[in-house]
């Protein structure tokens, strides 16, 4: 029975190698998509620091996504 499914009359090799190239492409895309995100992460955290403490407060209370990344990036150092 399990040999039946594998096998896929003959067409399972074909059929495996495709998931495998198939689920190793979305590896590679979440890997270089996870690494960009660290990087613009890193520019991000960068750049408000140089911000003096009242531009940096004007930023963090008009952007919610400014404030959730700081409190996220505070806990990982």
């Amino acid at each position: 029975m399990i040999q039946n499914f594998i096998s896929m009359n003959g067409y399972g090799f074909f059929v495996w190698l495709s998931f495998a190239i198939t689920f190793l492409a979305c590896g590679v895309v979440y890997y270089k998509t996870y690494r960009t995100l660290k990087k613009y992460e890193k520019d991000f955290a960068k750049e408000l620091s140089q911000l003096s403490e009242a531009e940096k407060k004007l930023v963090l209370e008009k952007s919610k996504v400014a404030s959730q990344f700081l409190a996220s990036y505070n806990k990982s150092i």
